[in-house]
């Protein structure tokens, strides 16, 4: 098992507000605008460099999402800041009609996703928004899964032509991949190479995925890793090849178990190459107030619950 060392923590959403500030200096065409959550959305270094390039729409999803739409007839790339249950849920009309459907080059930039969230509960803890956006046609989905996989996800979606999700955190994590890293949207990256069974990871389970590698190296099982950071378009080669090899895999992720990675992975093989396939996703149900490790434990998203997941399927393809 390959070995990964952190120096620090850092959240992902300091991640995308350092991307953007960079943007600011980069590209005279990116323009910001958020939803009356700057602080939460680390947006203020872009804000100070270009007060002339931002907008505050104030508490006013709907209206944020049909303004940068018609940005963009400018030439102007517009990334909008909000909490991921408000960038999604609470605009899905606005985000068909004005962004996807007439293929609008807007970047629809999530923080605060999925159970992590914490403390707020249930009702600003969204688990279905990956399912809601890969659905639309021509939505392209990003979910990284530290601080500088976000940045350089923030950088390159700048260039990206077409309307992108972009998703991430509120928690501090650690921060394991390389500060120089290329990100390329579409493309898996390669966390660990092994024989015994596939997991692939999403955001804030990529670590945990790493973590359960380490523990089932010490159980005598060889797990192949992950990292799919684009959940659409989906990097089909990666996963098949991977499971050629392996013949069994573990998909998981921080959101609900329909709609999200696993089904689109479970669609894949169903195709391609039927495989025995287990989920580390939550189970059709809301969240609750907690802090993130409690709900990580308690919905079974953490590294112990990839362990069992991993036993479970090699038994699977033992039979």
């Amino acid at each position: 098992m390959k070995k990964y060392t952190y120096t620090e923590q850092k959240d992902t959403r300091s991640g995308f507000g350092a991307g953007l500030a960079e943007l600011g200096r980069t590209n005279p065409n990116v323009v910001a605008l958020c939803a009356d959550l700057i602080g939460s959305l680390k947006m203020e270094k872009f804000i100070e460099e270009n007060p002339e390039r931002f907008v505050q729409v104030g508490i006013a999803e709907a209206n944020m999402m049909c303004i940068a739409a018609g940005m963009t007839i400018g030439g102007k790339i517009p990334f909008t800041g909000t909490f991921a249950n408000f960038s999604t849920g609470r605009v899905y009309d606005q985000i068909r009609q004005s962004i996807a459907y007439s293929d609008k080059n807007v970047k629809i930039c999530a923080s605060h996703a999925g159970l992590t969230l914490g403390e707020d509960g249930a009702t600003h803890q969204i688990l279905e928004d990956i399912g809601l956006m890969k659905m639309l046609p021509g939505m392209t989905v990003i979910n990284t899964c530290d601080y500088n996989q976000t940045k350089a996800a923030t950088i390159a979606i700048a260039d990206y032509e077409g309307p992108v999700y972009l998703r991430f955190g509120r928690p501090v994590i650690p921060v394991f991949t390389p500060e120089d890293q290329k990100f390329e949207v579409g493309k898996a990256v390669m966390i660990n190479e092994g024989a015994d069974v596939t997991i692939v990871a999403t955001g804030h389970l990529v670590w945990e995925a790493i973590l359960a590698g380490e523990a089932l190296e010490k159980l005598g099982i060889d797990a192949e890793i992950i990292n799919i950071h684009t959940i659409k378009p989906l990097d089909d080669e990666a996963i098949l090849k991977s499971v050629a090899k392996t013949g069994c895999i573990v998909t998981c992720e921080e959101h609900n178990y329909l709609g999200g990675l696993g089904e689109s992975i479970a669609g894949l093989l169903s195709l391609n190459r039927p495989t025995p396939q287990e989920y580390i996703a939550t189970k059709d149900t809301f969240g609750e107030s907690g802090t993130p490790a409690q709900l990580m434990e308690k919905y079974e998203l953490n590294s112990e619950a990839i362990v069992k997941a991993v036993q479970k399927v090699m038994q699977r393809k033992q039979k």
